[in-house]
């Protein structure tokens, strides 16, 4: 079964990257593979929701969780701007890549999405995103924030995939994710809530009235998620699953 899943790797390298055509090139990405590296940063990209994500500057991968769960936002924005003449914004904070916007900008018309993220490093990767997606920069802006530290006024979505893994899992996650995906996207301290609890304590206070967020996390921490909704005073809430029928985000007004 390993040695399935390697060739179906190699195979989709090939056809992917380098247009079923083998070069030196190729053997020497064969050879990353081998070694563990993510097929996704041996590509290069990964495809989000029709958008072409580079990874070059190693953001944390796009998973398939977050795309389901980014499909139903775009789905309920455009419901929204459907029935008003108003345009909506968009915050996509612990952006990494950017994938959560700049498909929410791609799919949805009449929306202006802004992106904060921590790390420097990443702000350059988000305007990469933006722009091989033809999505202009000047009207989305970047803002290298410490979740809300430098983010300034209020939007109608926040839209919000924070590190939430429980540092005592560490054991459980795959080798390859471990060794070459960003920690700091990962890991959320001791109970995965450390900076879940950070963003829900501003996160109203950004929040346009009538104004809404979508939150993904880990099943378990569904119960403790719920009492800091409730500490903070939000008014009400949906858990939602995702494709495999796990609890894995959550809708907030």
């Amino acid at each position: 079964m390993k040695n399935d899943s390697a060739k179906k790797e190699i195979d989709w390298l090939l056809k992917e990257k380098y247009g079923g055509k083998q070069n030196k090139k190729f053997i020497k990405d064969v050879g990353r593979l081998r070694k563990g590296e993510p097929l996704d940063y041996v590509i290069g990209f990964a495809n989000f929701l029709g958008c072409k994500i580079d990874l070059s500057k190693k953001p944390l991968i796009p998973r398939k969780e977050t795309e389901y769960w980014t499909a139903y936002a775009a789905g309920d924005i455009k419901k929204r701007i459907d029935n008003s003449s108003d345009s909506l914004k968009i915050l996509d904070v612990f952006a990494g890549s950017g994938c959560i916007g700049i498909a929410i900008q791609a799919n949805v018309s009449n929306v202006l999405c802004d992106f904060a993220e921590k790390d420097a490093n990443l702000i350059k990767q988000i305007k990469i995103n933006l722009k091989n997606n033809f999505i202009r920069v000047p009207k989305c802006k970047v803002v290298q924030s410490d979740i809300f530290s430098k983010v300034k006024g209020k939007y109608d979505y926040i839209l919000a995939n924070p590190p939430y893994i429980p540092i005592k899992n560490k054991s459980k996650i795959q080798k390859s994710v471990l060794k070459y995906e960003p920690k700091e996207a990962l890991f959320g301290g001791p109970d995965g809530l450390k900076y879940v609890g950070k963003f829900l304590k501003e996160a109203k206070t950004h929040l346009n009235e009538y104004g809404r967020i979508y939150m993904e996390f880990d099943s378990p921490q569904e119960k403790k998620i719920e009492k800091l909704l409730l500490k903070y005073k939000y008014r009400k809430w949906w858990f939602m699953k995702d494709q495999y029928g796990k609890s894995r985000w959550v809708v907030i007004e």
